[in-house]
């Protein structure tokens, strides 16, 4: 296996278990990495991407400045994304079944393959379909089905959130279409 195989096979292993309810067909599709210059430690398994970073893995986009990538003893993979404050990090990805996207934004997105767990940091933002939270520091744990949100205060202030405090816009789920007779379905 070449040395940059080798250096590709953490990212693709890493993209696999992004959030649950992404799209399942992604994890089979092949990574297309962009970047202005790369440089690849395999004695300490990491590889670091400079210089308008995109990474596409079927209906998966992520952007940064930045795309650290390290494997850990017991192979777990381990990257942050980087932004920079006039462009954060973004990721995009089609949800399983659904015509809709799962989206966000931070300065910095970390991803930790053994927790299965997506940090965002600074003026963070996640959207899925027309739900969308804001805060400083959110985090989403696929193995519990846990998130949490947190504000920054007015250091934290985005022009979505003014005073910096974590804000959620959570639409009405649609009720059932009514029946042929005119009931409602229940």
């Amino acid at each position: 296996m070449t040395t940059l195989h080798r250096s590709l096979l953490p990212l693709l292993l890493m993209m696999a278990c992004l959030p649950a309810h992404a799209e399942k067909a992604d994890k089979d599709k092949p990574i297309n990495l962009e970047a202005d210059a790369v440089t690849v430690n395999d004695a300490k398994k990491t590889s670091i991407y400079t210089g308008n970073v995109i990474l596409t893995q079927g209906t998966l986009m992520i952007r940064g400045d930045k795309l650290v990538v390290r494997e850990d003893k017991e192979g777990f993979q381990h990257s942050t994304t980087y932004g920079n404050p006039q462009t954060p990090s973004t990721f995009k990805q089609k949800m399983e079944g659904k015509n809709e996207y799962m989206e966000g934004s931070g300065q910095r997105i970390e991803y930790d393959g053994r927790m299965d767990k997506v940090q965002l940091y600074t003026k963070a933002w996640v959207k899925k379909g027309d739900d969308i939270v804001h805060g400083d520091y959110i985090m989403y744990d696929a193995n519990a089905e846990y998130a949490e949100v947190i504000g920054g205060g007015s250091q934290a202030a985005t022009p979505a959130t003014p005073s910096g405090r974590v804000r959620a816009v959570i639409q009405p789920k649609k009720k059932p279409a009514a029946g042929a007779d005119g009931a409602t379905a229940n």
